[in-house]
């Protein structure tokens, strides 16, 4: 039995019938940029997450850029962020001209708050945490260290809508919150997409400004990008959103069957009591993880890396003089996460067999290269509450 990393395929053809009547009523009007299918589809968005505004752009990226962009954050600025998240998270922050800031994560693999304040400057304009594979960021101490410093923070929660921290949706605790639709996303659409929500009404104005050229009210008081949501995928991201919380419910049992398969096996990051996450992606750490992935890929079992090489390690990091060992803990995880298998497709039998082939590779492992050889591991296990709580 092969088992595919992602597999979306069932949740697509389960909505095609629903959205044939739709798409061909977009034909039809000819409107294939923005219109009336996309208002919807933002109205429908802002309100699952509980907040005022959301605004449709083409991609995550772009929600990210846009939404510095509309704080005025530009040439000369620094942004606070972390190293160890997709190359996106850093690039928005240096396309539009600022420095990116990196502090190193936490057990949780989300930024450390602690370590703010070794970062800030008198350039630091903005704070960006992430909520790594849909695990949310520790909110409230991140705000908390905003607010004394005036800085506004934006979510990079591109992996993690309906994650709630302390009963409240990501992407609603700062000035903005921005997500990705791509295909391999929680909500993925079939092809790109973004959406940054915000309680701001004069940000959601400029944003929609910035994601058209700077067209705004009949007039162009700002130049801007060509960032907007096909009108398509707003008619299939609408439809995807009304199943979200069977989605979210779905995924849930799924982390926790992993979980419960695999304890005392590998390590899993640490999820807070006043967490609640939606995993994206389901990784875990463990010793030998070249040899493991080697040992599952032989058994058809399909694995991959989230990230290989952290940003600062990447080529582009030379430019702002990262070296090894300025982030350790990422440095760390580098060498030990392994993304499991993880999407609406996977059925209990096809999970059951991955923490079997696990559980069948270390049964070989000699007990000093087991989990307790992982350092930091005894770390590596959260509170004993659900992870779903």
């Amino acid at each position: 039995m092969n088992v595919p990393f992602f597999d979306a395929s069932a949740l697509d053809l389960a909505i095609w019938d629903e959205v044939q009547e739709e798409i061909r009523d977009v034909v039809a009007g000819g409107q294939f940029v923005l219109g009336e299918a996309v208002g919807r589809f933002e109205r429908r968005f802002a309100d699952f997450c509980g907040a005022a505004h959301g605004v449709a752009v083409n991609s995550g990226t772009d929600a990210l850029i846009l939404a510095l962009k509309a704080l005025g954050i530009g040439p000369g600025d620094e942004v606070i962020t972390v190293p160890n998240s997709f190359i996106a998270t850093v690039s928005c922050i240096a396309l539009i001209g600022a420095r990116p800031v990196l502090v190193d994560v936490g057990e949780d693999d989300n930024l450390d708050p602690a370590l703010l304040a070794a970062a800030l400057t008198p350039r630091t304009r903005a704070i960006l945490p992430v909520h790594l594979t849909g695990n949310p960021a520790r909110m409230d101490e991140i705000l908390a260290f905003a607010h004394r410093h005036a800085l506004p923070v934006v979510e990079d929660a591109a992996q993690a809508i309906g994650s709630r921290w302390a009963g409240r949706q990501v992407g609603t605790w700062g000035a903005m919150g921005c997500f990705s639709l791509h295909p391999y996303k929680v909500l993925g659409g079939w092809g790109d997409g973004g959406m940054v929500v915000t309680e701001d009404a004069a940000l959601a104005d400029r944003l929609r400004g910035l994601r058209n050229h700077g067209i705004s009210g009949g007039g162009i008081p700002f130049f801007g990008f060509n960032s907007r949501l096909d009108t398509l995928q707003a008619v299939v991201l609408k439809r995807k959103l009304d199943r979200m919380e069977e989605l979210i419910r779905r995924r849930r049992a799924m982390a926790d069957a992993y979980r419960q398969g695999l304890s005392g096996v590998v390590g899993f990051p640490r999820v807070h009591p006043q967490a609640e996450p939606v995993w994206q992606n389901f990784v875990v750490r463990c010793p030998r993880r070249d040899d493991l992935m080697a040992y599952l890929k032989e058994r058809g079992i399909e694995t991959r890396i989230h990230y290989p090489t952290p940003v600062p390690l990447q080529p582009v990091g030379a430019a702002w003089g990262w070296r090894e060992g300025d982030f350790p803990v990422t440095e760390r995880l580098r060498d030990e996460i392994l993304s499991l298998p993880f999407h609406p497709g996977l059925s209990d039998e096809a999970l059951g067999l991955v923490c079997q082939a696990v559980r069948g590779f270390y049964d070989g492992v000699p007990r000093k290269e087991s989990l307790s050889g992982l350092r930091g591991s005894r770390n590596m296990f959260p509170p004993e509450v659900p992870a779903h709580s």
